[in-house]
């Protein structure tokens, strides 16, 4: 770069400008990525959280790590947000021109600033600023305020070429030669992100269903300190839960077997989550504000898909059956769980098989434990029924089973070779409780009615399908 040039890339992580130079390129690109929470309200304007030079100026492309709010206004229904904004994880390359292979990278020229006649880019699809993340992690770097944590037990080469993944998703990931996989997480909290927190409790009681980090991302800020990424192996080969359920189902294959793999993968997961972290009981107390708040998100959902009103009262006999439940005296066992759980959170390797059971090589391994990400980090880390986890896999089956309406018998009989391959492993079968398993697969459906309403009509048939029968379901009289 040239000297002016350097200058400016110099200047501009500690000019009060920066965010006046980037603002009107940021209003334009930042709602387009999938993972700007934002969309469908305008952003009104920026604030700075950190600002922090990666890569010196005198390097092509210099490299900018910024954290910034997006200050939106609220929704009629929405209350007053902890943070006046959403934060987000950038990192800015920043180069005199950019060449052709970048293109699709482009955020902008700023015209005025530090910036001005610039070009500002994403630079995780520049190999350079990846290889730079992945040597920091090696080395348990400290740039500024940035924090680079590793797990000695595990080796990072650092020849490993990385290649951005661009399939959709709701933060960024580079795969580093097949070996590993960095996710940058984009909307950032203060705070123990369960991403990072619930795979080290896990590699710590050596369960072998979830891949161990080998380093984390952090920024200590303010007395705060923010998760911006964690490292972990690259499941070489593997497919992911979903695609292989819809290959599998247009071939007519019968998945129930990898489906009852998959339960007794997530009945291993749970297990090792009881013994490493706290396991509550969940009374009257706990469980009747539970049933109110789904009966609250029932009423709103009525009220934003008004298709769901003839079905209103059915759908509210699954909560007011499981506060009855409470108010007479049963309690149930809580504990921390995925969160989020379904067939896209899942990854089946290539070397396992439909029969394997326990673990090691190969089989099925569950990743992404981020949680809802709409849920605030305080509500994401609570202990919480298994069944919840267990509600989020069967509603996926049933997503996977209505890609091919001629399909019938597909989703029931995965739904009850998962219930029972987790309770092989789990010993408890979640059929045993099902009111609290047709009150949190309620709670599923509607949420889900409410997102295909607003993003998606072409799928909303498919929840309203589950909308039909829950609403008329009768609670089954629980296993013995």
């Amino acid at each position: 770069m040239s000297e002016a040039v350097t200058r400016s890339v110099h200047s501009a992580s500690t000019s009060p400008g920066l965010l006046a130079s980037l603002d009107p390129l940021l209003r334009e690109w930042l709602p387009r990525q999938r993972w700007f929470a934002g969309k469908g309200r305008p952003v009104t304007g920026f604030s700075l959280v950190s600002a922090t030079e990666v890569l010196p100026p005198s390097s092509t492309p210099a490299l900018l790590h910024l954290l910034v709010r997006a200050h939106q206004p609220l929704v009629p229904t929405q209350s007053a947000p902890t943070h006046p904004a959403d934060c987000y994880q950038l990192l800015l390359g920043v180069r005199e021109a950019l060449p052709p292979r970048l293109a699709p990278a482009l955020i902008g020229r700023p015209t005025a600033g530090p910036l001005a006649g610039l070009t500002v880019y994403e630079a995780l699809h520049d190999p350079r600023p990846a290889d730079v993340l992945l040597e920091a992690l090696r080395e348990r770097a400290r740039i500024g305020e940035l924090r680079f944590e590793r797990d000695a037990r595990q080796e990072i080469r650092g020849d490993l070429m990385p290649r951005l993944v661009t399939a959709e998703q709701s933060n960024s990931s580079i795969v580093y030669g097949d070996t590993f996989i960095l996710k940058v997480l984009r909307r950032i909290v203060p705070g123990i992100n369960p991403d990072l927190e619930l795979p080290l409790a896990l590699a710590r009681e050596g369960c072998p269903r979830v891949p161990a980090p080998a380093g984390w991302m952090v920024a200590d800020l303010a007395g705060d300190t923010y998760v911006l990424g964690v490292l972990q192996p690259f499941v070489r080969g593997a497919s992911d839960g979903w695609d292989l359920a819809l290959r599998e189902l247009a071939k007519g294959e019968d998945f129930s077997g990898e489906a009852r793999a998959l339960g007794r993968a997530t009945a291993e997961v749970h297990t090792a989550l009881a013994r490493a972290l706290p396991v509550v009981t969940m009374g009257r107390a706990q469980m009747e504000p539970l049933a109110a708040a789904m009966t609250e998100r029932l009423k709103a959902a009525v009220q934003a898909v008004p298709t769901l009103r003839p079905y209103a009262s059915g759908l509210r006999s699954a909560f007011d059956a499981l506060a009855e439940l409470a108010s007479e005296g049963r309690t149930w066992t809580a504990q921390r769980i995925h969160g989020d759980l379904h067939l896209g959170q899942c990854l089946r390797s290539p070397s396992g098989n439909a029969s394997h059971a326990s673990g090691g090589e190969g089989g099925w391994s569950l990743i992404d434990f981020e949680g809802e990400p709409s849920k605030s980090l305080t509500e994401r880390r609570l202990p919480q029924p298994t069944a919840r986890d267990v509600a989020g896999m069967l509603r996926s089956f049933d997503y996977a089973a209505h890609t091919l309406p001629r399909v019938t018998g597909w989703a029931d009989a995965c739904r009850a070779a998962y219930c029972s391959g987790y309770a092989e492993a789990g010993g408890l079968d979640p059929r045993t409780d099902p009111v609290l398993l047709r009150a949190y697969e309620t709670d599923k459906a509607i949420y889900e009615v409410v997102y295909e309403a607003r993003h998606r009509p072409d799928w909303l048939p498919v929840p309203m399908a589950a909308v039909h029968r829950l609403a008329r379901q009768e609670p089954e009289p629980e296993l013995s």
